[in-house]
Order: structure tokens, then sequence, then C-alpha cells
């Protein structure tokens, strides 16, 4: 199957806790592509947690890291890329990923997202009082955005993994006829 896709990355971009990472490997196996973590690929350039380089840096230095490492995985071909959840924050960012794949939106509900996060010390974006609200905030202004920047939007709620990569793969191949159908 993997041959029949539309050369180009897949990003995958929403809240953390939307599944960007779960999925994204999924999707690179149901692909036969490589899979790439942003956030994982800074932990590694950088040899400590993105929570260190918030305090260190801010959340400025950590965004201008994770601009340099979607540059540089931009450049990949056919792979499968999970981004951080802000990485639409920066519209070079936005640019960047439209250019080079299509992207994913996985919208989840706050529910959803506050669910998955609530035991997670490693977000520093949620070292608050109430994640509920910072998540719910966080989504408010990032909306918008993945929208935005996305080619395909899908609802990443409770399903598994490997059915959300499915269902991936149908709005993929989907997108792929429409686009062999339309004029050039």
């Amino acid at each position: 199957m993997g041959d029949r896709m539309e050369p180009g990355n897949v990003f995958l971009v929403g809240m953390m806790g939307a599944g960007k990472s779960t999925v994204g490997k999924a999707l690179a196996r149901r692909l036969g592509r490589e899979f790439l973590d942003c956030d994982r690929e800074i932990v590694e350039r950088t040899g400590v947690p993105i929570a260190t380089i918030f305090e260190i840096e801010g959340e400025e230095g950590f965004r201008r890291r994770e601009t340099a490492v979607l540059a540089e995985l931009a450049l990949r071909r056919d792979a499968v890329v999970a981004t951080g959840g802000g990485a639409v924050l920066c519209e070079e960012n936005r640019r960047l990923m439209r250019e080079s794949g299509t992207v994913v939106y996985l919208h989840a509900s706050i529910d959803h997202l506050h669910e998955r996060t609530r035991r997670d010390v490693a977000r520093p974006l949620l070292a608050t009082g109430d994640r509920r609200a910072t998540l719910a905030a966080l989504l408010e202004t990032r909306d918008p955005l993945y929208r935005e920047v996305a080619h395909i939007v899908v609802e990443s709620g409770a399903p598994s993994a490997a059915t959300l990569a499915g269902r991936i793969v149908g709005a993929l191949e989907l997108r792929e006829r429409s686009a062999d159908e339309s004029p050039r």
C-alpha cells in the first residue's frame, strides 16, 4: 500500500494528548514509511528533556529549536512526522508542513485530552494548578491554526491507534483520488 500513496511527508498536528506519536507509529507501519517525532528529535539532539529546555530557554527558545528541527525533518521524503502541539504557532512551520507534505489534524475533545495528560509530569505547559483549564485555553488558541494548516481533520477520540491510522489512510487515499481527478 505504501507505494500507492502520494509522495511527500505526512505531518500530524494536534494538541498534546491527541495521540500524534502513538497514531504516527501505527500510520508509518501501515504505510511502510519512516516515523519521526519532532519532540524526540529535540530531546536526542540536546540530551535534555523538553521541560529542561523550557526551564533554561523558555518557550521561545524551545520554539526556535522546534522550527529548526522541523525544517530538517521536512526535507525527508515519505516520512510520517509527529509534531509538537505548539508547532503550528509559528507561521513558518505551518508553511513548511503544507509545502512538503499532507497535514493531518488529530482533533480530540477536552475530556479526551485531559484524560490522556492528567498524570503526565513531563509537559511544561501543563505545570499549572488547573490542567483542564490550561488545555481548554491552549485548544482555543491553537484549534484555528490546526484547522488552517490541515489538509485533513480526523477526530482522534477513543478509537485505537490502528483504527485511527486506517481512517487517515482512507482520507489520504480519497485526497489522492480527488487530486488525480481534478484538472491540472
